[in-house]
């Protein structure tokens, strides 16, 4: 029998997941959006290492038609581009699909153990990769090699453990409910909500007021209140939705 540690050698033995804000100088959606003011979210992506080679499904939108169909154009003229070729697209936004190149960052983080946790984003020249590893060995290791090829900053790290991994992923409707609710605000919505509570409105005793707010806002005390009362009731409405399914959960 042979009995395993949470730690070994330095080693992690877990989930170690990083938020990286990365910058490559061999990839067509990064250069395209240097020159273009198009941005690129992934839907679904394969990578084949044989082949060396990176299959993705995006949505593409841009400021305005123009912009979007002269981004589509330099992405297509990239030379690291294989294949790129649209599957809908409506006024300024499109889903594409493409085979690029196998980048050098994506051929380190693969040779060091890495993999990809999550949807990246390509905007005004730059990426946000979520990447786990296993090790922390593998960690360093890769962002030792990703330096010398490409600038990234590592903007958030968390690391889980087999029981914190299993909850997460066991409550991933959960939080994908309280997302939604987030994003059902309006921008007017979520600008209110996210001002009242850095001012202090929710704090007690409170350290602003609905007049400071309106005075702030330059509306009426009514429009702030109404915007605030609007973005209570969605987020409330998520966290009571998740809280059941978790409460679900774990009677199950």
């Amino acid at each position: 029998m042979i009995a395993l540690n949470t730690e070994c050698e330095g080693h992690y033995l877990g989930m170690i997941d990083l938020d990286i804000d990365m910058r490559q100088y061999d990839c067509p959606f990064i250069d395209t959006t240097d020159d273009v003011d198009i941005a690129f979210s992934a839907v679904q992506w394969q990578l084949d290492t044989d082949d060396e080679q990176l299959e993705t499904r995006l949505v593409a939108k841009a400021d305005s038609t123009d912009a979007l169909e002269q981004g589509l154009h330099q992405l297509r003229d990239h030379p690291n581009m294989r294949e790129c070729y649209i599957l809908s697209k409506r006024d300024s936004v499109a889903q594409i699909g493409t085979k690029i190149d196998e980048t050098n960052a994506m051929r380190t983080i693969q040779d060091n153990g890495g993999y990809i946790t999550g949807p990246f984003r390509i905007e005004d020249g730059r990426e946000r990769w979520h990447v786990g590893f296993d090790a922390d060995d593998d960690e360093d290791r890769a962002l030792a090699e990703l330096e010398r090829h490409n600038e990234y900053t590592v903007e958030d790290r968390d690391s889980f453990g087999p029981t914190e991994l299993f909850d997460l992923l066991e409550n991933s409707d959960s939080a994908i409910r309280l997302l939604e609710g987030c994003r059902s605000l309006t921008p007017t919505e979520r600008e209110t909500f996210a001002t009242a509570s850095r001012e202090g409105y929710y704090e007690t005793p409170r350290e602003t007021t609905l007049e400071e707010l309106a005075d702030h806002f330059d509306v009426s005390k009514t429009a702030v209140s109404m915007n605030l009362r609007r973005s209570e009731r969605k987020v409330l409405k998520a966290a009571l939705t998740a809280l059941e399914n978790i409460d679900e959960s774990t009677t199950q």
